[in-house]
């Protein structure tokens, strides 16, 4: 299949995340056109005023917005960690989760939340923040300890997920009432509810400078699709770049978990389909998948958010109900590789 033009991809990429932010932002209870949302949007930026009340400008600004660009840059981060660690363990299968990352951000957060940790002075988010790292350096040092090769990368991966996991549904079911854990497992499974500016701002500055670290790996990104030591013959150093690329994808993948908690199969998924449109070169590749990513995201918390009304579905499960027919299709693809 013949790749599509760059300015075709980005271009049309870019019109379409706009259109989608735009067409989201007006779905829900409150009715708000697409013209009300660009006027409120100009109107915090300096360009002029907004004829709504203080009450739909809320909506718009401080609810609804943060909302959805926070879901757009969720779906871009973790779109793009999917893509590098899909190429650097060589693996169709990979996600930016198999490092055990977000089940660290789970124990962090539930630790937090249940136990009580730092008396009410640290947050659930950054309790998941630093449980993710707690739980990324443990498969770094077990990875090594244990050769270092990528199998043994993934297989630590594994193992550290399946830990916290269980350490997290022991501290749920020890300690945590009713309603923590409610809130606990709203939470583990996605969800983009209450989240203001900080979160957009501080996602949106370590999607960037991610997103620019992996572009200037981009080539040798290209050199690890022909395997390890093809790579090292190119002159790659592999051992290094794997682990700047691995720390920066579960930096990347930890900030996105502690403020959005885990939305699976984004990385797993959008990664193939963004390759049969871009083709396997990382430098088209990289920015198609993160545009690809944050329309999905957008559209699936919209779901989320709305299919029930009142009700709220965390976005994960919708995520999974839609990922797992395109899990099965990629192993159906891949059976003769894996």
């Amino acid at each position: 299949m013949r790749a599509v033009p760059e300015p075709l991809l980005w271009g049309g990429g870019i019109v379409l995340l706009l259109a989608s932010v735009a067409g989201a932002v007006t779905i829900g209870p409150a009715r708000i056109s697409v013209a009300d949302v660009w006027s409120v949007v100009a109107a915090h930026l300096g360009f002029g005023g907004t004829e709504l009340s203080p009450i739909r400008d809320g909506i718009v600004w401080d609810l609804r917005m943060p909302r959805t660009l926070l879901a757009a840059v969720c779906g871009a981060g973790l779109a793009v960690c999917g893509t590098v660690m899909q190429s650097l363990l060589r693996n169709p299968l990979a996600d930016p989760f198999v490092l055990g990352v977000s089940s660290g951000a789970s124990t962090g957060a539930v630790v937090v939340v249940v136990l009580g940790v730092g008396g009410g002075a640290v947050s659930l988010s950054a309790g998941a923040f630093v449980g993710a790292l707690a739980s990324f350096a443990l498969v770094l040092l077990l990875s090594h300890t244990l050769g270092g090769t990528t199998d043994r990368v993934v297989l630590s991966g594994v193992a550290v997920m399946q830990l916290f996991s269980a350490l997290t549904s022991f501290v749920v079911m020890t300690a945590a009432d009713a309603e923590q854990t409610r809130g606990v497992l709203f939470w583990l499974l996605g969800s983009l509810s209450g989240v203001g500016w900080t979160d957009v701002r501080l996602c949106t500055g370590v999607v960037v400078l991610t997103l620019t670290i992996c572009l200037g790996y981009a080539r040798t990104l290209d050199a690890f699709a022909f395997g390890q030591d093809a790579a090292a013959t190119l002159g790659v150093h592999v051992a290094r770049t794997r682990t700047v690329l691995l720390c920066a994808t579960a930096l990347l993948t930890a900030a996105l978990v502690s403020s959005a908690g885990a939305i699976g199969f984004v990385g797993l998924v959008l990664p193939h389909a963004a390759r049969a449109l871009a083709g396997a070169g990382h430098r088209r590749l990289l920015p198609v998948t993160a545009l690809a990513g944050a329309v999905f995201l957008v559209w699936v918390d919209t779901l989320a958010r709305t299919v029930l009304d009142p009700q709220e579905v965390p976005v994960g499960v919708v995520t999974a109900l839609i990922g797992v027919p395109a899990f099965v299709l990629v192993l159906h693809r891949t059976r003769r590789v894996v």
